[in-house]
C-alpha cells in the first residue's frame, strides 16, 4: 500500500502553527538540561520505531525493492544517521551538564602548519574507531581559536540563551535524514524552535516525523507543514519567523532572498538590499570534485578507489549534493584512462535507477546531448536514466556547464589538467582550478597514495591543498558523505560564500560538539580497506549492514561489532 502523501497545508493553518510555535519558543529556551537529555532519549527510541515503515515508504517512492540490498541506502542515510545524531546530542548535553561545554580532550587538539587550531572529533574512542578503521575526522578552525579559548567557541546558546527564536526550515527532498537533522541542529544546538515544510518530493516522510517527534510537537517546539513554493514563501515571510534554513538549490535560495531572476533581482543584489532580510542559513549542493593525485597505485588500489567513486555516482540515483560529479586528473598521467575505464566497469555492476527527482531527465540531456566521447552505462527502462560518463572535458572551456552547473542526475564528467603529472605541481594547479573555475563550496575528495605522502615535499603540498581548498568538507581517500553521516563533524559550505554569491550555502548543521568559528571538516581514510564501503556497486550486505548499524547506534556495544563486520564483508 502506498504511503499517504499529505495535502498542502492551508494558509490559515500555517499561520496558526507558526504562531503556536512562536508561543512555545520562550518555554523551549528555558527547558532544563535534564529534560532536554530525557527528551533526546525518548526521540531516539521513537525514531527507531518508525525506521522500518519510513524506509519502506522511501523505497517505494524511489523504485527500490524494500527487501533487496539497495534498501540499505535508505537505512543508512535515514534512520542510522538520525539515531546516531540523537545519541551524540544527548552525550553533548551530558557534557554541558558536567563540564559546561561538549568535551574535546586536549590530546585531540593540534596546531596546523599555518598556526590555526584543529580538533579531532572522530573517532571519540576505540569502539567508535572500529566502525571506520583507520579513518579520522577533524575540524579546522578559523584564525583566533586556540586550545586555551576553544571553550569560548562552543555551545553559545547554553551559556547565554536568547529569548526564543523561530526558524522556518525548508526540508531537502532527496535524503530522508536531512529534514530531521536540520531541525535537531536548530533545536538542540542553537535553541531555536522550528516550523518544517516538507519538500514535495519526500512529503510522505512527514507523518513518520510527526510520529517520531511527537514530544517536540506537543511542546510547541516543532510543527510540520506541507506544500510547494507558495506555502514556502508564506512561511519564510511570516512576521513571526525570525530566520530561515534552506536545503535545496542555489536558485531556490536566490529567488527567496533576492526575488525572481531579472533586472529587479540583479539591482537588489548590486545594492545588497535583499527581499528577504532575515538570517538565512543554507546547504545548496555542489559540483563535487574527486581529485586524483598521481602515485604508485596498484591495480587493486585503483580498483578500490574506482568502486568508491562509482558508488558515489550511483548511490541514491546520484541525487546527493555530495555525489561525485567531476573527476580531475593530470592530463598526461599514464593511469588516467585506466581509472575512467574501471569506474565505467564498476558502474556496470550498479542497477540503473529511477529518476525520481523532478526535472532529472531534462538536466541529463542538457549535459549529455551532442557530447563527444560520451559513455553510457546500463539499460534504462521507463522512468530510469543510464549512467553517463563524459571523459576528457577541456579544462580551458571554463564556461562548459560541467564546471558551472550541478547535474543533479547520473552524470560524471572527467577532465585532465595540463602540465606536469608531478604531484606537487599538479596539486597547485588543481587547487587553483577548483577554487576559481568550478562552482560549489560543499565538499571535495582527494585520492592520495600513502607512498606518495612519504615524500616530505608532497606531504607538505597535500596538507597545503587541504587547508587552501575552499570547501566545507575535504576528504582524503573516502567519500565526503561519510562526514555527513558521522554527525559529529560539521556539515555545510565553506564560509567564503556570501548571500550575493551563495555557492553551496552558509552556516553549519550536524556539529554535535556545538563548535563555532569553523573553517572546514577534514576526513582521512586509508587508500584501501578490508571492508568495502557499503555504497559500492554490488554490495550484497548493504541492507543487513545498515540495519545492524542502526541497532549499534541505538546502543553501542563491543558485542554488536562482529555482526556489523560480517555484513560489511559481504561484497
Amino acid at each position: 500500500m502506498s504511503a499517504a502523501v499529505p495535502q498542502s497545508t492551508s494558509r490559515t493553518t500555517i499561520d496558526i502553527l507558526v504562531r503556536r510555535v512562536r508561543e512555545g519558543s520562550s518555554a523551549w529556551v528555558k527547558l532544563a538540561l535534564k529534560e532536554r537529555i530525557r527528551l533526546l532519549e525518548d526521540l531516539r527510541h521513537a525514531y527507531v520505531a518508525i525506521a522500518e515503515p519510513s524506509v519502506r515508504a522511501a523505497c517505494e517512492a524511489k523504485g527500490i525493492d524494500p527487501g533487496g540490498p539497495l534498501a540499505g541506502e535508505e537505512w543508512l542515510a535515514g534512520p542510522m544517521v538520525v539515531v546516531r545524531t540523537l545519541r551524540l546530542l544527548a552525550d553533548a548535553l551530558k557534557d554541558i551538564q558536567a563540564h559546561g561545554v561538549p568535551v574535546i580532550p586536549r590530546k585531540h587538539l593540534r596546531t596546523l602548519e599555518d598556526g590555526r587550531l584543529a580538533a579531532r572529533l572522530f573517532p571519540r574512542d576505540r569502539l567508535e574507531g572500529m566502525l571506520l578503521p583507520g579513518t579520522t575526522g577533524e575540524v579546522y578552525f578559523q584564525p583566533g581559536v586556540t586550545a586555551d579559548n576553544l571553550r569560548d567557541h562552543q555551545a553559545s546558546f547554553y551559556k547565554k540563551p536568547h529569548k526564543g527564536r523561530v526558524c522556518a526550515v525548508l526540508g531537502g527532498g532527496n535524503v530522508n535524514s536531512i529534514p530531521p537533522l536540520d531541525c535537531l541542529y536548530k533545536l538542540f544546538v542553537e535553541g531555536t524552535v522550528c516550523v518544517l515544510k516538507m519538500n514535495p518530493v519526500n512529503a510522505y516522510l512527514g507523518p513518520f516525523l510527526e510520529q517520531a517527534f511527537a514530544p517536540l510537537v506537543a511542546r510547541d517546539a516543532l510543527a510540520i507543514v506541507y506544500g510547494g513554493a507558495e506555502e514556502g514563501a508564506q512561511l519564510v515571510h511570516h512576521d513571526a519567523v525570525d530566520e530561515v534554513h534552506i536545503t535545496g538549490s542555489d536558485k531556490t535560495h536566490d529567488a527567496l532572498v533576492w526575488g525572481p531572476p531579472g533586472p529587479e533581482s540583479d539591482e537588489r543584489r548590486r545594492k545588497n538590499e535583499p527581499l528577504l532580510a532575515k538570517h538565512v542559513s543554507s546547504e545548496l549542493g555542489n559540483i563535487s570534485p574527486v581529485v586524483v593525485v598521481p602515485g604508485p597505485y596498484s591495480d587493486g588500489e585503483l580498483r578500490f578507489q574506482a568502486d568508491d567513486i562509482a558508488g558515489m555516482v550511483s548511490n541514491n540515483a546520484s541525487f546527493n549534493c555530495n555525489a561525485a560529479k567531476l573527476l580531475v586528473q593530470p592530463k598526461d598521467w599514464l593511469k588516467r584512462g585506466a581509472l575512467v575505464d574501471r569506474i565505467q566497469a564498476s558502474l556496470g555492476q550498479a542497477p540503473v535507477r529511477r529518476a525520481y527527482y523532478p526535472g532529472a531527465r531534462e538536466r541529463w540531456h542538457q549535459f549529455t546531448d551532442a557530447r563527444p566521447n560520451l559513455r553510457l552505462v546500463g539499460n534504462p527502462g521507463e522512468g530510469d536514466l543510464a549512467y553517463a560518463l563524459i571523459p576528457d572535458v577541456d579544462p580551458a572551456r571554463t564556461d562548459d556547464r560541467v564546471f558551472r552547473h550541478e547535474p543533479w542526475c547520473t552524470v560524471l564528467s572527467e577532465t585532465g589538467l595540463p602540465g606536469s603529472d608531478e604531484p606537487v605541481a599538479f596539486l597547485e594547479a588543481a587547487v587553483a582550478f577548483l577554487n576559481e573555475k568550478v562552482w560549489g563550496t560543499l565538499n571535495v575528495m582527494l585520492i592520495v597514495h600513502p607512498k606518495t605522502m612519504r615524500d616530505p615535499r608532497v606531504r607538505a603540498a597535500v596538507e597545503k591543498a587541504v587547508r587552501d581548498l575552499r570547501y566545507g568538507t575535504v576528504a582524503l581517500n573516502t567519500w565526503p558523505a561519510a562526514g555527513y553521516a558521522l554527525g559529529s563533524l560539521p556539515w555545510g559550505g565553506h564560509p567564503s560564500a556570501s548571500p550575493r554569491d551563495i555557492q553551496s550555502g552558509q552556516g553549519w548543521v550536524h556539529n554535535t560538539s556545538m563548535l563555532e568559528s569553523i573553517e572546514k571538516a577534514v576526513l582521512r581514510a586509508p587508500i584501501t580497506s578490508l571492508f568495502p564501503p557499503p555504497w559500492v556497486p554490488g554490495h550484497k550486505g548493504m541492507a543487513t549492514l545498515s540495519r545492524r548499524l542502526v541497532e549499534f547506534e541505538q546502543s553501542p556495544s563491543w558485542w554488536k561489532l562482529p555482526g556489523v563486520a560480517l555484513a560489511a564483508l559481504r561484497r
